[in-house]
């Protein structure tokens, strides 16, 4: 995830602030539940990609030695790879 975890918090408070100021959403609960929840969502969705990444760097363990031996270039795998997983699971980046 490129952002710190303080600024998902700030973005969390922020977007909850602004949909309750213009009426989108009338809390009738804990705030800070809220901004609790609105963050893990954030961070679950922003974490994707590093997962996603750390899946395909997985995958290809199975052809480190022809990686090594430098038949296969692993930048452009690693891409050709990505790209199918994101398009098989409907994966927005």
């Amino acid at each position: 995830m490129r952002l710190s975890k303080d600024r998902v918090r700030h973005m969390a408070e922020s977007l909850a602030g602004r949909l309750q100021r213009e009426g989108y959403i009338q809390l009738v609960g804990d705030y800070k539940a809220f901004i609790d929840a609105l963050d893990h969502a954030m961070t679950d969705e922003l974490s994707i990609e590093d997962r996603l990444n750390a899946e395909v760097r997985h995958m290809l363990k199975v052809y480190e030695k022809q990686l090594e031996q430098g038949q296969v270039d692993y930048q452009k795998m690693f891409q050709m790879i990505k790209q199918k997983l994101v398009r098989e699971r409907g994966i927005i980046l």
